[in-house]
């Protein structure tokens, strides 16, 4: 198996790697759990804050309805409507 040489900073936690190191020092991951070759999005210097679930924006949650919706309403007095004309008819 040929040996590689691991990147200058860890993928997954960002601490820094010894150059012959098998694994990170810090979290553990090597080649087969997580280094990666570098992307051309490693170095963007995108805000911490952009990834935090508290600070992204979310849709607000729909409207809660109370009982049933209308067109159920109309069904149901349809349905009865015609259940009694049925009786009354015959």
């Amino acid at each position: 198996m040929p040996e590689t040489t691991p990147p200058e900073e860890c993928a997954i936690c960002g601490a820094t790697i010894p150059h012959r190191a098998r694994a990170c020092p810090e979290c553990g991951a090597d080649e087969r759990t997580g280094w990666r070759e570098p992307s051309v999005y490693d170095d963007l210097d995108l805000p911490e804050h952009a990834f935090d679930d508290e600070t992204r924006s979310a849709r607000p949650p729909p409207p809660k309805v109370n009982g049933l919706a209308w067109y159920w309403w109309m069904a149901a007095v349809c349905l009865v409507l015609l259940v009694l004309s049925a009786f009354v008819l015959h």
